[in-house]
């Protein structure tokens, strides 16, 4: 189904931050934790997901346990009118984790998790700088970062 506007009320908050905590919980939890019936639980969960609220449902990993303890966002300028070819490119560079157009001094930022420093060295001068239409590119790499359960919720 396409994705279409959708309103949401107070219930339809309730439901995605309770998801957004526990995504596997069932739809009679839901329903207990956002004080309505299962039905009503089910059928809104529903609405969120074929109106594009919802885009999926997936599993949050620690990159530490998972080999990969380093991590740095790239800071990408890239050649006016490249942004396209450029952001295919950046998506398909090992480690990439994920990828944001901005605006300001520089186009794209880029989270790369790596193995070690020598794995983020090779990332950033070969294959990155490797890419021939971006200008500069600055590495700030993470000395911590806070799970997402332990981040601020908005």
């Amino acid at each position: 189904m396409a994705e279409q506007d959708v309103r949401l009320d107070d219930v339809d908050h309730r439901l995605v931050a309770a998801l957004q905590s526990d995504g596997r919980a069932s739809m009679s939890d839901l329903a207990t934790q956002v004080s309505v019936s299962r039905a009503t639980a089910y059928q809104r969960v529903a609405r969120l997901r074929e109106s594009g609220v919802i885009r999926r449902f997936t599993v949050d990993v620690d990159p530490r346990k998972m080999g990969l303890p380093i991590a740095a966002l790239v800071l990408v300028s890239v050649v006016q009118h490249s942004w396209r070819a450029v952001g295919d490119s950046l998506r398909r560079l090992p480690g990439v984790e994920w990828l944001a157009l901005s605006s300001g001094s520089f186009d794209y930022i880029v989270l790369v998790r790596a193995q070690d420093i020598d794995h983020l060295r090779d990332v950033i001068l070969q294959d990155l700088q490797s890419i021939p239409q971006i200008q500069s590119a600055q590495t700030l790499v993470l000395l911590d970062e806070p799970a997402l359960d332990q981040r601020p919720t908005v």
